[in-house]
C-alpha cells in the first residue's frame, strides 16, 4: 500500500514540475530558467527519503537489496513522466492540477495516518515518533512562512 501511495503521490509531483517547465518556455509567465531548476533540484532531493521509505521495509521483509532499491527508485520514476506529460499538454493539465496535488496529498496523509502512525506508536519509544511527528510539523510550518 506504501509502495503504491507514494508512487501515485510523485504523479502530481512530475506535474507540478512540468508545469513551472511550461510556464518558463512559454516566456509569459515571469518564470525563469533558474527557478524552474531550483523547483526540479528541491522535488528530486525530497525524493531520496521516499525511496528509502519504500525500500527499508521492502528490504526488511526480505525482499533483496537490489529489488528493494529498485521497487524505492521505480516508485520516483514516474515523476519525470509526469513532468513530460504536463509539458506536452499543458492546456489541459493546468486547470485541473490543483486537484491531482490535493489527491495526491489525500494518498499520503492517508498512508500516513492508516499504517505509520500506529506503527509508530507501538513499543516502548512510542514517544520518539509523535516527538519527530512534531518537530516535522514545525519545520514544515516556519519554512512555509518563511518562504511564502
Amino acid at each position: 500500500m506504501l509502495l503504491f501511495a507514494v508512487t501515485l503521490h510523485n504523479i502530481p509531483e512530475g506535474m507540478a514540475v512540468g508545469v513551472v517547465f511550461a510556464g518558463m518556455l512559454s516566456g509569459n509567465a515571469g518564470i525563469t530558467l533558474a527557478s524552474a531548476f531550483a523547483l526540479s533540484l528541491g522535488i528530486a532531493l525530497q525524493n531520496f527519503p521516499e525511496g528509502a521509505i519504500i525500500s527499508l521495509p521492502l528490504r526488511a521483509n526480505g525482499l533483496s537489496r537490489n529489488r528493494a532499491f529498485l521497487y524505492g527508485a521505480l516508485s520516483g520514476a514516474v515523476e519525470p513522466i509526469g513532468a513530460l506529460a504536463t509539458i506536452l499538454l499543458t492546456r489541459v493539465m493546468v486547470p485541473i492540477l490543483p486537484y491531482l496535488l490535493c489527491f495526491a496529498a489525500g494518498a499520503m496523509i492517508y498512508v500516513v495516518v492508516e499504517e505509520l502512525i500506529p506503527e509508530a506508536q507501538q513499543g516502548e519509544h512510542s514517544n520518539i515518533g509523535t516527538i519527530g511527528t512534531a518537530l516535522g510539523f514545525a519545520l514544515m510550518m516556519v519554512l512555509d512562512i518563511a518562504l511564502g
